[in-house]
C-alpha cells in the first residue's frame, strides 16, 4: 500500500508518519512525505528523536507534493489541520483522503523536556496507528473497510 503523508511544511509531522511507515511497515507500506509549501529543511529534532526510537532517517528532505507526480499513492493522509483545509492538486484525484490531526512538537514553546517529550508523544502514536494498521493487513480491505479503520486510528 502507498501512502503519502502531507503536512503544509513537510518538516516535522509529516516527516515522522513517513519514517515511521516505512520503518514499520516495511514490505507492506510503502510511504513517502510531502507539502504543499515545503519549508525545505526537515527539523532537526525530527531526525534526533527518531533516531532515539531506532527509526531510520537517511534520505528524509522536505519536499513538495507536487514532486510526487509520478507518485499514485493509495491513500493521502494530512497530519496537519492547515493541509486538510487545502485542495489537493488533481493528481491525487484518486487517493483515498483521510485526516490525523496531530499538534506540531516543533512549534511547542517550551523547556527542552518539555519538547523532547511532545517529540515522543507525536512519535509514540504515530508507531501506535501505523502498527495497528500494518497488523490489521489493511493491504487487503476493500475501500471502505480501509477508510474505516482509517478514520478510526486518526481518533485514536
Amino acid at each position: 500500500m502507498k501512502i503519502l503523508f502531507v503536512c503544509t511544511h513537510n518538516r516535522c509531522r509529516s516527516i515522522l508518519a513517513e519514517a515511521i511507515a516505512n520503518h514499520a511497515g516495511a514490505g507492506v507500506i510503502e510511504a513517502r512525505s510531502a507539502g504543499s509549501q515545503p519549508s525545505g529543511v526537515v527539523h532537526p529534532l525530527s531526525i534526533q528523536y527518531l533516531s532515539e526510537a531506532g527509526i531510520p532517517t537517511e534520505g528524509l528532505h522536505s519536499k513538495s507534493w507536487h514532486d510526487m507526480t509520478g507518485w499514485a499513492p493509495d491513500v493521502v493522509i494530512t497530519v496537519c489541520d492547515s493541509a486538510a483545509g487545502e485542495a489537493c492538486p488533481l493528481w491525487l484525484g484518486n487517493a483515498m483522503r483521510v485526516h490525523w490531526g496531530m499538534a506540531d512538537p516543533s512549534r511547542l514553546q517550551g523547556t527542552d523536556d518539555e519538547v523532547a517529550q511532545a517529540f515522543r508523544n507525536t512519535i509514540g502514536i504515530l508507531v501506535q496507528r501505523i502498527n495497528r494498521l500494518v497488523a490489521a493487513n489493511a493491504a487487503s480491505m476493500d475501500k471502505q473497510a480501509l477508510k474505516q479503520l482509517l478514520d478510526t486510528l486518526g481518533e485514536s
